[in-house]
């Protein structure tokens, strides 16, 4: 019994912090992926190119992760493309989408001082 708990504590301190890292929001990967599948629509940094598309820019990261669960999970309803591309998303992908736009700036580079 002594040897069982010892071996489940070293396991846990040896592989816990990876796999806690998976479940973790990574910056690069959600910026790598913006780039792909949201930057057509949203614009390269989240101000989007469209003026009826919304900015992610700035957005809080609960908001776009729960956003994107919705459209995934069909509980909030696009006549856009949003559905199909959130269909795609892992749970990992919307936790790394969410992370990368919530670290940007909302102004972009067309804030100055006299708009704020």
């Amino acid at each position: 019994m002594k040897y069982g708990l010892a071996i489940v504590v070293v396991g846990g301190l040896l592989f816990g912090p990876q796999m806690a890292g998976a479940a973790r929001a990574d910056l690069e990967a959600g910026k790598q992926q913006a780039k792909v599948v949201c930057a057509p629509c949203h614009g390269p940094v989240g101000i989007s190119l469209v003026r009826n598309y919304p900015n992610l820019a700035g957005q809080k990261e609960k908001y776009i992760a729960e956003q994107l669960e919705a459209y995934r999970a069909g509980t909030r309803v696009s006549e856009k493309l949003m559905p199909p591309i959130a269909l795609q998303l892992t749970d990992q992908d919307i936790k790394n989408l969410a992370k990368y736009f919530s670290s940007l700036s909302g102004c972009g580079d067309e804030c100055s001082v006299k708009d704020q």
